[in-house]
């Protein structure tokens, strides 16, 4: 398997590849209302430019065939920069080191750019991967979606009995 940064000629595989592994995450995917399955698209032509230039971004290839990607920024943080993974997707037949692979390519380049901390929600995709490069757990991730994709949105939905008791 080869980690590379994505180019301008892979913009149609990873859209392919973006929805293949949507659909196969959410068999529902495609009877979502339009507004959540464009929310949960990250391959629109806005961000795979973004992400090309981003210097953390990857894509895991073999043969001439993307497996999976991950996407990445530098965030400035006000005293420092830390590497923020937005996504990784993997095709339905990608294997489990896959995601692995992305992971530590994008870790790799955090290390050569002197940004000493990489931030990622762990996922079951990345599961395994963050016990390989070590990770450590700082809580749960959460997205609070605004507007009317709150309603449809991915994962679980906190609800009280599942929030910790602050300040007691």
């Amino acid at each position: 398997m080869r980690y590379r940064v994505p180019t301008e000629h892979d913009y149609d595989a990873l859209h392919a590849l973006d929805l293949a592994a949507l659909r196969h995450t959410d068999p529902a995917f495609d009877t979502l209302p339009p507004r959540e399955r464009e929310g949960r698209i990250c391959t629109t032509l806005p961000a795979l430019k973004f992400y090309e230039r981003s210097e953390h971004s990857f894509v895991a290839e073999d043969d001439g065939v993307l497996h999976g990607f991950i996407f990445a920024q530098s965030v400035w943080q006000g005293d420092r920069p830390v590497v923020l993974v937005r996504t990784v997707a993997l095709a339905p037949h990608a294997q489990a080191a896959t995601a692995e692979g992305l992971l530590h390519a994008t870790v790799k380049s955090a290390y050569d750019t002197a940004v000493y901390e990489v931030h990622f929600a762990v996922t079951p995709a990345l599961e395994a991967a963050a016990l390989a490069e070590g990770a450590h757990v700082l809580g749960r991730y959460a997205v609070r979606h605004l507007g009317t994709r709150a309603d449809t949105a991915p994962g679980q939905k906190l609800g009280p009995s599942e929030l910790p008791e602050l300040g007691r």
